[in-house]
Formats: structure tokens, C-alpha cells, sequence
């Protein structure tokens, strides 16, 4: 209907937050836009991982391949990675790759002289740049019992056995590969909502209404020890299974519940690799979404030009 406005704006309630975890609800849109912050979190945040490794030696039990894919897959802190630059559209060093303003290098030296096992961890990667490391997953309380935390093991050496090597990282994202995807996992779910019919669940039997709470799956419902009353205890645990519909139905008793999801509202859980952290994981992915609009904006408005100036606009361009 011409003059009516969809524009909405959407709000952003946090719930639970921690370096690596994040939990929010996003409320006043719909699923279009929740998938592709969803979508944009996994497959388009860029971060760094290495993607080239020149061995010099390696006299382990494992072979120069298997050890390239396992550096790659190790998760390098990435904070600054929305700043640096794609190694193909890098300027400095011709699209190489191999330069301070689109990649960062690592070298490995590690050899076993002794006759117990050497664990090669991510500890043992030196990287050229302090602001691009290997994620510490250790322990604080570990150090403080004087268990020393190794990082992720790249390999084990024997004694005699050698690994030396050169490892280029670069900006990439995971719709490329996976060892660039900043998340471990990112969903969604529609906030449910429930309405009990209290009328009916009142001429239910104390025992009729214990078979209907536990015929769900999850705790969602319960009942009050004082009233005898059927209450929602839980909402978010329910999982779309229909299983209490289904009970009630086979007990008489359609309509005894009504369960409907707010297509307005969505609750968001995203786990980080450690890359980069949770908020920070969500707040790019903003800003990657918006560069986005941006670019169909810009292709419309070039639409507009070669409907308005036709095979001038065009040639202006270079087409």
C-alpha cells in the first residue's frame, strides 16, 4: 500500500555473556533477518588462520600435509582482523600475501633430545606479530597448581625427530574454509509462547495432570505443590515436539494448551572459537551485514542511473 513503512528497529536484550558464550534475544524483526545474522556470524566475520606452511624438516610420524591442515585448523586470536587487509586485494604486496599489512608469519623449531615424548603444541608457534597468536585455552587455575598448560598438540617427537618450519596467516572467511569461521556454533530459536486453559485443566484429575506434565520431553510445566495448579515453569525448553498437544488430545482435551511461536522474537546462543570474542563476534557480524545493504543500496542506485541515463551512465563507469 503506497505510503505505508516497514521499517522496523529491532532491540537487542543480553542475557548471559562471557569471552567465548553469548546469549541475547533480538525482538521487533523477523527471520529473515535472524537467519542472516546467523548466517553472516558463521560464514562471513573474518578472522586469521594460517593458510600457507613451508616445512624445512620433519622427521616425525607424520607427514608434511597432515601437519599443514592441523596448523590451519588452530584458532589465532583475530581482533584486528576486520582492519587488515585480503592477501588477493592487497596492493602492498601484489596479491602475494606475504606482507605486514595482509598476513603474519610463524616459525616452528622444535626437536626432542631426550627419551620422553615432546609434545609440539601451539605453544611452540612464534609469531611475528604480537596481536596474532595461537588462542590459550589453559587453565588460570591450572597455572596456580603448577600444572603447566601445553596449548593444542600439533605432533609428538621421539627422541632425534625434528620439525622446523614457516608459516604464512591471512584474513579469510569460513564461506571460504572453515578454520576461518570465528564460531563453534550459532542458533536461534522463536521465542514460544503458552497459554494453559485453565478452565479444563481444572477438571482434570491430580493424577491426569501429572501424565500431561510428563508427557513433555523437557521441563516445561510442573505443578504448584500448594494449588494443584498446572504452571509454566520454563517456556524456553520447549521445543516445538507437540508432545503435550498430542496428550491432550488423547486425553479429550484439544485446546487444553495453545503453544505458538512469536515470529518477532528470537533467542540467540553463539559459542566463539576463541578467535575473536562472543560480543565482538556479533557486533562485526553487524557491521559485515551492513556493508552488505550497503552494496545492494549502491547496485540500486546504479540501476536507477542506467534507467535514467541509459548507455551514458554505462560508459561512465568503464562498461
Amino acid at each position: 500500500m503506497e505510503g505505508m513503512s516497514y521499517q522496523r528497529f529491532p532491540k537487542v536484550k543480553i542475557r548471559e555473556l562471557k569471552d567465548d558464550y553469548a546469549k541475547f534475544e533480538l525482538r521487533d524483526t523477523d527471520s529473515s533477518v535472524a537467519n542472516a545474522l546467523r548466517r553472516v556470524m558463521i560464514a562471513e566475520v573474518p578472522t586469521v588462520a594460517i593458510d600457507l606452511v613451508e616445512i624445512e624438516v620433519n622427521s616425525s610420524v607424520l607427514n608434511d600435509e597432515f601437519i599443514a591442515h592441523r596448523l590451519g585448523l588452530i584458532p589465532l586470536t583475530s581482533d584486528n582482523a576486520m582492519s587488515m587487509r585480503f592477501s588477493r586485494d592487497c596492493d602492498a604486496c601484489d596479491g602475494d600475501g606475504q606482507c605486514e599489512y595482509c598476513s603474519v608469519e610463524f616459525h616452528l623449531n622444535a626437536k626432542c633430545r631426550t627419551d620422553q615424548t615432546l609434545d609440539v603444541t601451539s605453544k611452540d608457534l612464534i609469531s611475528a606479530d604480537h596481536r596474532v597468536t595461537p588462542v590459550d585455552f589453559g587453565d588460570p587455575a591450572a597455572y596456580d597448581s603448577g600444572d603447566q598448560q601445553r596449548g593444542i598438540i600439533i605432533v609428538k617427537l621421539r627422541r632425534g625427530q625434528e620439525l622446523r618450519l614457516r608459516a604464512i596467516a591471512r584474513k579469510g572467511i569460513g564461506k571460504d574454509h572453515a578454520k576461518w569461521s570465528p564460531a563453534a556454533t550459532v542458533t536461534f530459536m522463536y521465542e514460544p509462547e503458552i497459554h494453559i486453559n485453565e478452565e479444563m485443566m481444572g477438571n482434570l484429575t491430580l493424577e491426569e495432570k501429572k501424565a500431561w506434565v510428563e508427557s513433555s520431553p523437557t521441563r516445561v510445566f510442573d505443578i504448584d505443590p500448594n494449588t494443584g495448579q498446572v504452571v509454566v515453569v520454563d517456556r524456553e525448553a520447549y521445543t516445538y515436539d507437540d508432545e503435550v498437544l498430542k496428550k491432550a488430545e488423547a486425553m479429550g482435551k484439544p485446546g487444553l494448551v495453545e503453544i505458538y511461536a512469536k515470529e518477532d522474537s528470537f533467542i540467540f546462543t553463539v559459542e566463539s572459537t576463541g578467535a575473536i570474542k562472543a560480543s565482538q563476534l556479533v557486533l562485526n557480524a553487524i557491521e559485515v551485514l551492513k556493508q552488505k545493504l550497503d552494496a545492494v543500496r549502491l547496485s540500486e542506485d546504479t540501476v536507477e542511473a542506467d534507467d535514467q541515463f541509459g548507455e551514458l551512465g554505462a560508459h561512465m563507469r568503464g562498461g
